[in-house]
C-alpha cells in the first residue's frame, strides 16, 4: 500500500483511518477539504483542484482522503489501494456529531477536519448510500480495476484492518 485513496460518506471516519494509517504506514497524507476550501470555505475553481490532484498523484507514495466524485477518477487511475467506508446513515450523522462535539464546528487545516453542518449536509448523509454509493461503485470498476478494493460497511471492520495493519507494520 503506497498510494491509498479513501472514499466514503461524510463523517464515516476517512480523516480518521487516513492520520491512523498515514502513521503507520509513513505516508504523507493530504485531506482534500484542506485542498478545496481556503479558510473562508471559499471553493477552488474545479480546472484549479483537479490540477491539485494530479500533482499529488504524481508522487511515489500518498494517501488522499475525501470524495469529490467529479475529481475522483484523478486518484482512483493512480492508487494501489482504495478504501471505501461504506458505513450507514446513522453511523455517519453520528459520526459528525461526535466531530462537532470534539472540535466545536470550524475548520482545521492540521487535522483535516471540517466541521461544518448545513441541512444540505444531513441530506447528503442521508441519501449517500441511495445516491452516492452506486456512482462511487461504477467510477470505482471503471478507473480502478487494478487496485486493491477494501470496503468496510462498520467501524468495526475498518478499526480491525487498522489493527492488522498496525501489528504488521
Amino acid at each position: 500500500m503506497e498510494r491509498i485513496a479513501i472514499i466514503g460518506c461524510g463523517g464515516s471516519g476517512k480523516s480518521t483511518i487516513a492520520k491512523q494509517l498515514g502513521l503507520t504506514l509513513d505516508l504523507p497524507v493530504t485531506h482534500l477539504d484542506a485542498v478545496y476550501y481556503d479558510e473562508n470555505w471559499k471553493p477552488l475553481p474545479q480546472e484549479e483542484f483537479a490540477a491539485q490532484q494530479e500533482k499529488l498523484v504524481a508522487g511515489e507514495r500518498w494517501l488522499i482522503e475525501g470524495n469529490y466524485a467529479s475529481t475522483l477518477p484523478i486518484r482512483l487511475a493512480a492508487a494501489d489501494t482504495v478504501i471505501f467506508l461504506d458505513l450507514p446513515a446513522a453511523t455517519c450523522l453520528w459520526g459528525i456529531l461526535q466531530r462537532r462535539w470534539r472540535y466545536r464546528g470550524g475548520q482545521h487545516h492540521k487535522d483535516g477536519v471540517f466541521d461544518r453542518i448545513t441541512w444540505n449536509f444531513v441530506r447528503y448523509i442521508i441519501g449517500y448510500r441511495k445516491q452516492m454509493r452506486p456512482k462511487v461503485t461504477a467510477l470505482t470498476a471503471q478507473h480502478a480495476p487494478h487496485a486493491r478494493l477494501l470496503t468496510f460497511t462498520s467501524r468495526r471492520q475498518a478499526n480491525a484492518f487498522l489493527s492488522e495493519v498496525t501489528t504488521s507494520a
